[in-house]
């Protein structure tokens, strides 16, 4: 009798013996696995992409939060606890730079709405004045007054349509989102991913395949480490070059200097991006406003100290070696997302970029370490002298 009191006949088989073991997978379906689980992806963001964008803006919030939401934990915190006041924390800090930049925003709009005509003259005026120069220099056979004049009312017109059309996109930004889904989804999202997010890593790591799944759980933790180091460090260097811009604009005098620091911050999450485009604008922008290439001396100035910084201090001190992620890639992960499924691409670009480059490299060092690289070359028969006949 076995301890349970049954029978020993009926008692199951130990391992090994009496009980098959289980059957190894085949390559044909570990690629049918990997392809479907691509495939249902790929199709989920095709169908859905309409209304994914709260539930990855919510999953970016909890990814962000995770790491303090585990401290407090770690300190007694209950997680449920800990989740709440962090998500409201920061839906507060949101409500607070609204409140208190939208007021300016607005009024820098109207600055540039009443300004517009007088910039677009002074610029129009400058454009001309270095013309002139320049067909002093070269000739009238380079430059006559027809190419002077056509150049200078193509310049005005564009100017005007860049003004108005920043003045829309800055103005209508918000009807672009849903003010429901901004204000109430997303938080409430958010707060249930942030508090659940350790039972959530816990079960997709139980689900992924028993063989790999010590390859695939250290891939994870090489993803996490890039795009951790990514996103929160170039979120602190947005912030930094957009308080920095803003200020040192501002300080030269000119009048749409904040609006101007703002754009730049918020677009150097695309590399080289963002200080370009402040570059320009404010160069346009001084060139209106003061008629002088004086004021456009000033912004060079500003911007060759924030590049400075940016190089040397902020990107350093912030981001460091840990970023394996080009500059290149970036980019084009960017705008490939933002023409494959729009706002909601631009947003999956970084993490399915930073996970194409960790399986990149994964792969890369088992083809160095395989005898698809290793493989010597075959050895060349040396060519022997024809022999002398009989």
């Amino acid at each position: 009798m076995s301890p349970e009191g049954l029978p020993l006949t009926d008692a199951a088989p130990p391992p090994g013996r009496g009980r098959p073991g289980p059957v190894p997978a085949t390559p044909r379906q570990r690629l049918m696995l990997a392809g479907g689980v691509i495939g249902v992806v790929v199709l989920g963001l095709w169908m859905f992409s309409a209304i994914l964008t709260p539930f990855v803006l919510a999953a970016c919030v909890a990814y962000f939060l995770d790491p303090l939401a585990t401290r407090l934990s770690r300190i007694g915190l209950p997680r449920g606890l800990s989740a709440f006041l962090l998500v409201l924390l920061l839906a507060l800090a949101a409500l607070l730079a609204v409140l208190l930049l939208y007021p300016l925003v607005v009024s820098q709009i109207g600055v540039l709405l009443a300004r517009l005509p007088g910039y677009i003259a002074r610029i129009g005026q400058a454009v001309r004045e270095a013309l002139l120069a320049f067909e002093e220099h070269a000739g009238p056979e380079v430059v006559d007054a027809r190419l002077r004049e056509l150049v200078v009312s193509q310049a005005g017109a564009m100017i005007a349509f860049l003004g108005t059309a920043a003045t829309r996109l800055i103005g209508g930004g918000f009807a672009l989102f849903n003010v429901f889904t901004l204000l109430i989804v997303t938080p409430v999202v958010a707060f249930y991913l942030l508090r659940d997010w350790q039972r959530i890593m816990a079960r997709l790591e139980g689900w992924m395949p028993r063989k790999s799944a010590a390859t695939m759980s250290q891939l994870a933790l090489e993803m996490d480490r890039v795009l951790s180091a990514w996103l929160r460090g170039q979120l602190l260097c947005c912030l930094a070059l957009g308080v920095f811009y803003a200020v040192g604009l501002s300080a030269i005098g000119l009048e749409l200097g904040v609006m101007v620091g703002l754009i730049a911050g918020f677009l150097s999450f695309i590399p080289y991006v963002g200080t370009l485009t402040g570059f320009v604008i404010a160069l346009l922008l001084a060139t209106g406003q003061w008629g002088t290439w004086g004021g456009a001396f000033a912004v060079c100035a500003v911007f060759m100290v924030g590049q400075a910084l940016e190089g040397y201090v902020i990107y350093p001190r912030l981001l460091g070696d840990r970023v394996e992620l080009h500059a290149v890639w970036v980019i084009f992960a960017l705008f490939a997302g933002g023409i494959a499924f729009g706002f909601l691409g631009v947003l999956l670009a970084v993490p399915m970029a930073a996970a194409v480059g960790v399986l990149a490299r994964h792969f890369l060092r088992r083809y160095l370490a395989s005898p698809l690289y290793l493989d010597p070359p075959r050895a060349t028969r040396a060519i022997e002298p024809p022999r002398p006949g009989p």
